[in-house]
């Protein structure tokens, strides 16, 4: 006798619960069902679809529009450093020289750079243009939107850069955040912060470098360093300075139910060749830095503190190997934290750099508010966003532009008018 199979017993288990008149109606059910998911994939696929042929459209249409403007400012740029070299003698005056020459290096990179964007951005819209003609060929449009967003990024870059005219605008940055006193709270806020500004510089073609990260055994971060180096990147971030407060309030928000805080601090990174700021040895007081044990990320054994008696700065390293790497790293920061203070307090000998108060810069500059409304306030511009969510995923450009814009005392015009005006 044949054994009763599976295959066997799914009609008769379809003829015993449904009698035969009714199979056709289920069938058709089951065929319009499949019918109705595949069409409402199609829409989706073709939704997702119309989304990037917005995007890449976007992005050519600026490129498009300001790459030429951009290109006939670098190129006059680079024909009026030409002609200051060549009135003058480069050995009369050697620092005049280097910087001049510097400069003309610059326009010329520029120009490269500005004219490969050109052809980049005709490349895309090639490549658009050879996926409508095979119909829909994601693979190409795939290609077409990476393309496209290298060639904002550069825009993006392009145009803050010509609103960050400091003396140290142009160098990356160490980013250290520092978890407040409120506890594990604080210590999680504080990882949150860290992933935050991660996210917005890998966004911006920028991968961080996390050289030293404290992280308690409960989770979050004790303390943490990241890496940037990439240009601009300090005057970017410099608006990031301060404490950064989490709040949870009371529904009618009259009472704060909870609150922690970070605070994050930002120096320059000297990309192309370390400052030659001499520090006279008997100004520093270099010693071992010894850290709470539960920070087990911390190499605590060959952590550096290096203070300057003068001014009573002082800067830490404890992400290297070894003692001589870390003390290295701790003078590099001392420096630039040196170079900044005198800046600020208008000196131009950091020997002359006196009476700073430690962590003068600890103020509070901005609040995220979870509760009872989800939003983030800026306290040095007055700018409010109300996507709190998005902003912790690294959507804080406009806060960014906003503090640069407060910096140089003008409104910034993302578009043409920041070529125009130059």
């Amino acid at each position: 006798m044949e054994s009763f199979s599976a295959r066997n017993f799914v009609p008769f288990l379809l003829l015993r619960c449904f009698p035969r008149r009714n199979l056709r109606p289920l069938c058709s059910t089951i065929q319009a069902s499949q019918s109705m998911e595949d069409e409402n994939e199609k829409i989706y696929k073709e939704l997702g679809l119309f989304s990037l042929k917005k995007k890449i459209a976007d992005a050519i249409s600026r490129a498009e529009m300001i790459a030429p403007l951009a290109l006939e400012f670098e190129e006059a740029r680079r024909i009026k450093q030409e002609a200051v070299l060549q009135d003058c003698n480069l050995w009369d005056d050697i620092e005049k020289s280097t910087e001049s020459l510097s400069a003309l290096g610059d326009a010329i990179k520029m120009v490269n750079d500005l004219k490969d964007l050109q052809h980049k951005a005709e490349e895309v819209k090639l490549i658009t243009q050879l996926a409508e003609m095979d119909v829909i060929n994601h693979q190409l449009f795939k290609q077409a939107y990476e393309d496209s967003m290298r060639v904002s990024n550069f825009l993006d870059r392009y145009e803050m850069s010509k609103f960050l005219s400091g003396p140290y605008d142009k160098e990356g940055a160490w980013i250290i955040i520092e978890a407040g006193q409120e506890g594990i709270a604080s210590e999680i806020w504080a990882e949150k912060l860290l992933v935050m500004y991660m996210i917005w510089a890998e966004k911006h073609g920028c991968k961080g470098r996390i050289i030293e990260k404290c992280a308690p055994r409960m989770g979050g971060i004790r303390s943490a360093t990241v890496e940037f180096e990439s240009e601009y990147f300090y005057g970017t971030f410099t608006g990031e300075r301060g404490t950064h407060r989490m709040v949870r309030s009371s529904l009618d928000a009259s009472v704060i139910r909870e609150a922690c805080s970070a605070d994050v601090n930002v120096m320059p990174i000297f990309l192309e060749e370390a400052d030659d700021l001499h520090v006279d040895e008997e100004d520093l007081n270099v010693s071992s830095l010894f850290l709470p044990q539960q920070q087990n990320d911390c190499k605590t054994e060959h952590a550096v503190s290096i203070l300057h008696i003068p001014s009573g700065i002082s800067a830490q390293s404890s992400g290297e190997r070894s003692f001589v790497a870390n003390k290295i790293k701790a003078l590099a920061r001392l420096k630039a934290k040196l170079l900044v203070a005198a800046l600020e307090q208008g000196v131009k000998n950091v020997d002359k750099v006196r009476g700073v108060i430690a962590n003068e810069w600890k103020h509070e500059m901005r609040r995220y508010m979870f509760r009872p409304h989800k939003m983030v306030q800026d306290l040095k511009t007055g700018i409010q966003l109300l996507d709190l969510n998005s902003v912790l995923d690294g959507n804080i450009e406009p806060l960014i532009r906003a503090h640069i814009s407060l910096q140089r005392g003008e409104e910034i015009d993302y578009g043409l008018n920041c070529i125009k005006n130059k």
